[in-house]
């Protein structure tokens, strides 16, 4: 069931069919559909119930449809919904708040306004930002940090690394182009395709050769870096120091440690091993 908006025209025919035949508009009137006892404008009306206006409005009237042109007012269906509009219930009204939730939202309230005053007297500490708890930190970047050293070195590795990379395929690129350069003015007497050839088979032994020496070169390198792990380290004491008091000063100066040295006790002795 559609639901439209009564307007004007509406209201005066239905106050029009109450005037007419007021027992016939209550058999119209079903339970379902809004009712038409008081329209007004604005009001629910169904579009079952103003068909049913308009066919009861003509029935009664008597008149044909070129004479209900000439009357003040319109009992057409088309001039019926002209103007009207899809009638949207207004919101159901909120239900009235109990005795318990008025008290609980109370107490709430009071316990928000305790809240809001303790944190007035008593404000919680500013949280410090990082350059106000580490005052220097922006000037970290002057100091070289292990983590950095170890980058500078990995990329000084590198670079090392690319450049001898770079010059090795330089050098391989050159040996090549000048093989088949000078193996081709050798052969001038010879016919263009021979020449071809005899420069083609000369490069390409010479690039295989070039990669055979580098990879030759690049195991012997592995291997003794592998040699060079597998030494043991072994630490030697050359020379010893011990600071001892001087008689006529009241420091202390260096002197180094002999086997033939008689106090060596005396400085074990300083160590707490007497006691």
């Amino acid at each position: 069931m559609v639901l439209l908006t009564m307007t004007r025209i509406v209201v005066a025919a239905v106050k029009g069919c109450q005037d007419v035949a007021p027992g016939e508009l209550e058999k119209l009137q079903l339970g379902s559909e809004p009712s038409l006892a008081a329209p007004e404008v604005g009001n629910p009306i169904s579009h079952g119930q103003l068909i049913d206006i308009s066919k009861l409005l003509k029935a009664r009237s008597n008149l044909q449809e070129d004479e209900l042109e000439d009357q003040d007012m319109p009992y057409r269906l088309n001039d019926l919904l002209q103007g009207s509009r899809i009638y949207i219930p207004p919101p159901a009204p909120k239900p009235a708040q109990s005795s318990e939730y008025k008290a609980l939202m109370a107490r709430l309230h009071a316990e928000e306004e305790a809240r809001a005053y303790e944190r007035m007297l008593n404000p919680p500490p500013v949280p410090e930002a990082f350059t106000q708890r580490f005052p220097a930190s922006p000037h970290a970047h002057l100091f070289n940090t292990p983590s950095d050293i170890a980058k500078q070195e990995a990329d000084e590795v590198t670079y090392a690394d690319v450049n001898r990379q770079v010059a090795l395929i330089i050098n391989v690129l050159v040996s090549i182009i000048a093989c088949s350069v000078a193996i081709w003015i050798a052969a001038r007497h010879w016919s263009t395709p021979q020449r071809l050839g005899l420069s083609m088979t000369g490069s390409g032994i010479v690039a295989m050769a070039e990669v055979a020496i580098y990879v030759g070169y690049l195991g012997r390198v592995k291997e003794s870096k592998q040699l060079e792990k597998a030494k043991v380290e072994v630490q030697e004491v050359v020379e010893s120091w011990v600071i001892e008091a001087d008689s006529t000063k009241n420091t202390r100066l260096p002197r180094l440690i002999s086997e033939k040295d008689e106090n060596v006790d005396s400085v074990r002795f300083r160590k707490g091993k007497h006691r």
